[in-house]
């Protein structure tokens, strides 16, 4: 299969509708084309008149580990022209900086999950094109997640940087489709194309949504691989807590945990309270002690998802209703646990980070709510579920 960079380049008629333009690169680590150039490399080597570089979250380069770890426009070394970061002293491209180019290829390995901040960045950039008259193509790359839906719908008045538009966790879509969906959403002014993908199948097993022939690259320093892309929509949660997502090991957002936490405890309780929501994976009681970030240095026993291997069904794998569920387990094993850690999270200084994780209050005060059942949470998250599945249908290219 082809993803949008491979296409691009192999294309002529697509390349000579570029001739004559500047033209802007959004891109990261996992920019890359089949055979690992990064694109910055192919596109100059294709002769494609790149006048600037951006950088989401992490940096061009990929070299800051954690969230509101900023950084700084620079001159690219090897060709000269300058590189904007859009997670330093802005998010939003910058009128100056816009004034580099004419069209911008978006580039980018998304992992499926609202709250990653690639798609925050996307429409941004469409903001600001349509502000400013430029063009944007996505070159489209997969889900590695898949088609799956999951999670309760960001809540008006909850948008964020993790949280773009009133979409649940899980959205199943590409880029190059939430591209569409935001212009339609927010009734954007934009030339906008997607080069689209060639060959991708994203129910098909083995890879659902991620092609086995395809070399996994890191979008972010902690997106290690296709499980942890999988595991996401649930594991990003901790991030709104005291238990470690695994920073500071070789396996973060693949698992959670604490120094006080009794693991197999935690893993029956939650199978006695919705054994349905632990279908499709398989978990395993794990020890571990992270070198840095959340109980740096100590011993922490946890639970480690296994969203791969024989025990792996995409269609009924749930990490969003897994993870609710866990917070859940040990909510009834310990009460009082100090479960919400309380922080500025991606720039909001007033809301607990949970909240903001979630776009709204709901997950948390299921939580914490001693009487409330697994059906209570489905209640009110199936419904967004089946709507966003009929929102969606319209803008899927594949």
């Amino acid at each position: 299969m082809n993803f949008g960079i491979d296409r691009l380049l192999a294309d002529a008629s697509l390349r000579q509708q570029l001739e004559g333009k500047r033209v802007a690169l959004l891109a990261h680590p996992a920019s890359v084309t089949a055979d690992l150039t990064h694109s910055l490399d192919a596109l100059v080597a294709a002769g494609v008149n790149v006048s600037a570089v951006f950088g989401p979250q992490h940096g061009v380069r990929g070299d800051l580990q954690d969230n509101m770890m900023e950084s700084p426009d620079f001159t690219d070394p090897t060709y000269g022209m300058p590189v904007f970061s859009l997670y330093g002293e802005v998010r939003r491209p910058t009128a100056a900086s816009m004034g580099t180019f004419d069209v911008m290829l978006v580039d980018l390995q998304d992992v499926g999950c609202r709250i990653y901040t690639f798609v925050t960045t996307l429409l941004y950039v469409l903001e600001a094109a349509a502000e400013h008259g430029k063009v944007v193509w996505v070159l489209d790359r997969p889900n590695p997640a898949g088609r799956p839906i999951e999670g309760l719908t960001l809540r008006e008045g909850w948008e964020s940087f993790v949280g773009a538009g009133p979409m649940p966790m899980r959205h199943g879509m590409t880029l190059g489709e939430l591209g569409h969906w935001f212009i339609a959403h927010y009734r954007l002014d934009v030339d906008y194309h997607v080069v689209a993908m060639e060959g991708w199948r994203p129910e098909a097993a083995r890879g659902f949504g991620w092609p086995e022939t395809r070399v996994w690259i890191n979008p972010s320093p902690n997106a290690a691989n296709v499980n942890m892309a999988r595991a996401y929509a649930g594991t990003v949660m901790l991030e709104g807590t005291t238990l470690s997502e695994g920073r500071g090991t070789t396996r973060p957002l693949e698992l959670f945990g604490a120094p006080d936490v009794d693991a197999r405890a935690l893993i029956a309780e939650m199978r006695a309270l919705a054994p349905e929501w632990l279908a499709g994976c398989t978990l395993r009681d794990i020890w571990f002690q992270p070198t840095f970030h959340k109980h740096a240095g100590e011993l922490c026993a946890g639970v480690f998802i296994h969203a791969e291997g024989a025990g792996y069904d995409h269609a009924a794998f749930r990490p969003w209703r897994l993870q609710a569920l866990a917070f859940k387990a040990l909510r009834r094993l310990h009460p009082d646990y100090a479960l919400w850690r309380d922080f500025p999270y991606e720039y909001e200084f007033d809301k607990l980070a949970i909240d903001v994780i979630n776009g709204g209050p709901g997950l948390r005060e299921w939580v914490d709510d001693k009487g409330a059942q697994p059906g209570d949470l489905d209640a009110l998250t199936i419904p967004d579920e089946r709507a966003w599945a009929e929102t969606r249908a319209p803008f899927l290219l594949y």
